[in-house]
């Protein structure tokens, strides 16, 4: 792990474990991952760190500051908490890491990165990570960083390879009836579904309980307790599908996750690929399969156009759209626009 190097080079502290390295995510599943990535990497080495993020009691987290740490990963509002009440000291900070950039560096996490680089030294390496990157957060990062350097090991926004992606066309009304047959005919044992909204999240998960098909919902709305769960589950087998808005698509780390589902299209393109890059992983093959009605024409175009591709089309005998249904607004569930752009969110999400 290019850090734990980098840290072996850090000045020396009077303190024997003082915060030199500070990792930030945008959701609590993201910061748990990273967080047990580090301490696995770091396992034979002098280094100690630690997990910051809401939704669990603070006070624990408290005390493993006191102790000492060198590397703390945390989610924005939670680290902000731990700042105004002064339970963490963050001077020596020598490095600092936005992981999903593009994200931390969207629109309500914007004034959150703001207070926080206020607390920390001006003469730090500041590095930022992400699968997807516009032009549009690129010259926005460019506020943050002295001289950038950009390196991509791949060519940016582009879809895995190992994927195997369809878009099946099906009526909006008929979306669950469609899964609920993909899954039973398929004799699919764990599928990930994404929603674009929390509460159609939920209710999906509940059709799909009714169907005779274990389900679990997870988004920023569900207790940590509830999320850990769920995710849990779905990785042990008892639950079928994991039914999830974007908060899942940074952080999830499934290992030969076969299957992923747009129950419907994100609306913001580079979150298609954030959302199908759960399968496929490690050299393994995966199924994404986005089920598009005809309101979601536009997002689909807009998302072939940022991954130069052509997704293959399907029609499922018996689940044809019918022609004469027009398009209609999409309902974003009142808190974002339906356009395809970098969405505003306000900065109490950073506690997600």
């Amino acid at each position: 792990m290019p850090l734990l190097e980098l840290l072996s080079r850090a000045k020396p502290s009077k303190q024997k474990h003082a915060i030199k390295a500070l990792i930030l995510t945008p959701t609590r599943e993201l910061a748990a991952q990273v967080g047990e990535n580090v301490a696995l990497y770091a396992k034979h080495l002098p280094y100690k760190s630690t997990v910051i993020f809401g939704g669990v009691k603070i006070n624990p987290q408290i005390v493993n500051l006191r102790k000492g740490v060198d590397i703390v990963i945390a989610t924005p509002g939670r680290l902000l908490d731990h700042i105004s009440q002064k339970t963490i000291d963050l001077r020596n900070v020598e490095y600092l890491i936005l992981d999903e950039a593009d994200r931390m560096l969207d629109m309500g996490f914007i004034n959150d990165i703001k207070k926080i680089l206020h607390v920390i030294p001006d003469q730090r390496q500041t590095l930022l990570f992400s699968a997807t990157y516009s032009e549009a957060i690129k010259k926005l990062s460019n506020q943050f960083l002295n001289a950038p350097k950009l390196i991509e090991v791949a060519r940016a926004n582009t879809s895995n390879e190992f994927i195997e992606q369809a878009v099946y066309h099906v009526d909006k009304t008929r979306k669950h009836e469609l899964l609920a047959h993909l899954i039973t005919q398929g004799k699919w044992q764990q599928v990930l579904v994404f929603t674009r909204t929390k509460h159609g999240a939920n209710r999906l998960s509940v059709q799909l309980e009714k169907d005779g098909i274990t389900s679990a919902a997870i988004h920023g709305n569900k207790s940590q307790n509830a999320r850990t769960k769920a995710l849990a589950d779905f990785k042990q087998g008892s639950v079928k599908v994991l039914v999830a808005t974007d908060i899942a698509a940074r952080g999830l780390d499934i290992d030969q996750l076969p299957h992923v589902v747009n129950f419907e299209l994100p609306n913001v393109s580079e979150d298609y690929v954030h959302r199908i890059g759960r399968t496929g992983r490690a050299g393994s093959k995966g199924e994404a399969i986005s089920l598009v009605c005809v309101d979601e024409d536009e997002f689909l175009k807009n998302i072939e156009k940022l991954i130069k591709k052509d997704i293959s089309k399907v029609w499922i005998k018996g689940f044809k759209p019918d022609p004469s249904i027009k398009a209609e607004p999409i309902n974003m569930g009142g808190n974002r626009s339906a356009r395809n752009k970098p969405r505003g969110r306000n900065s109490s999400r950073g506690r997600r």
